[in-house]
């Protein structure tokens, strides 16, 4: 299709789903790489490896980060059982927010992590996979807070759903 000229794709963004990343790696024939980060990573914060063709995760710490997962125990999300916020340390975080100090202490605490708002789970293999984010969930009445995308995924499931807004 791109005349051999094609030697690898690295992705970004919102996840794609293993039908995509199985499909791209056929049709295009070289290596797709996942990556996951922000701005203020220096883009990409962890990587797939070459080699790794399962899809589903975003691959690990890239060279020059620190990743950890911190606990979210409102969300019932723990450190402990490799569930939490993702937060990036490392030379490729950017140092502050141009003229925005207090915005920059939100987001990057005492010790130099960045706060992504994101909510990963660590694999058996080391990589990580993003499985929600800390401002899409809603409290409801009675106190609990609900995730729509747990919510989304529970319909398509059925049969008889095709598509859910």
């Amino acid at each position: 299709m791109f005349g051999g000229n094609l030697r690898l794709i690295t992705t970004g963004g919102a996840p794609i789903t293993p039908q995509v990343m199985n499909f791209s790696r056929v049709a295009y024939g070289c290596p797709l790489f996942e990556g996951y980060g922000q701005t203020e990573c220096s883009a990409a914060g962890t990587l797939s490896l070459p080699f790794d063709t399962e899809p589903g995760h975003v691959g690990g710490p890239a060279p020059w980060a620190q990743v950890k997962l911190i606990d979210v125990p409102e969300l019932g999300y723990f450190s402990g059982e490799d569930r939490g916020e993702v937060c990036f340390r490392g030379a490729g975080l950017m140092t502050n927010y141009y003229n925005e100090p207090a915005l920059t202490k939100e987001a990057v605490d005492e010790d130099g992590w960045l706060h992504t708002g994101d909510i990963g789970m660590w694999l058996p293999n080391g990589a990580l996979r993003i499985i929600d984010r800390k401002k899409h969930f809603f409290k409801l009445a009675q106190g609990d807070f609900v995730s729509p995308e747990q919510v989304e995924n529970v319909y398509v499931q059925h049969p008889l759903v095709n598509q859910v807004c």
